[in-house]
């Protein structure tokens, strides 16, 4: 109690208060670095990708997904709004609208970002908030260019044996037709001037 008292005489009351303030509003300028809720980062994400910022964008990013984390010219400029927001333990969704400023006629993008909770810290999960991008209207190309881009996959590994079968056939054909043609040839040069074998 004795040293509580000293200190207490140290620091007059309004110094103790002083310092208690400054303290607090260290504290709290502290926990405004850190972004703690999923819309927060979302906000902080999609600000960062409409401003071309990728290294910003990666930071809010789980770090799986960084590296899909480019730069997207058709997001610059872009209004973004978040609606519902659902957590279900480390994980959470957040809706997201996009207004791109940069088409002609303002499309807007609903979709959902999705988040995951590592250290105590929200990150987007940019690979599940990209899939939810196949779910929108332009997805439908993508999904298509993905579909024919796996048929042509599949037909072309059936394809390889017949391919392979008729690069034979044809190196058969063509050794067999220069055989062919070399008979021809020495029956067409007269004896006397033939080559000894």
């Amino acid at each position: 109690m004795a040293v509580t008292k000293v200190a207490l005489k140290r620091f007059p009351y309004y110094q103790t208060a002083g310092l208690a303030a400054l303290l607090s509003v260290l504290f709290l300028l502290g926990g405004c670095q850190s972004l703690s809720t999923p819309e927060q980062v979302t906000l902080a994400f999609w600000q960062a990708m409409t401003e071309g910022d990728t290294g910003t964008a990666k930071k809010y990013a789980t770090p799986e997904t960084q590296h899909l984390v480019i730069q997207q010219q058709h997001l610059e400029g872009a209004a973004l709004q978040t609606g519902v927001i659902l957590i279900d333990g480390v994980n959470a969704t957040v809706a997201t609208v996009m207004t791109l400023k940069a088409s002609e006629n303002k499309k807007v993008l609903s979709f959902e970002t999705v988040l995951l909770k590592e250290n105590d810290l929200w990150k987007v999960d940019y690979q599940r908030t990209l899939n939810n991008f196949l779910n929108l209207p332009f997805g439908d190309v993508f999904k298509s260019l993905h579909a024919i881009g796996e048929t042509l996959n599949k037909e072309l590994e059936r394809q390889v044996p017949l391919f392979e079968r008729q690069i034979k056939s044809f190196s058969n054909e063509l050794i067999r037709q220069l055989d062919e043609f070399r008979r021809q040839l020495e029956k067409s040069i007269p004896p006397e001037k033939q080559p000894a074998q």
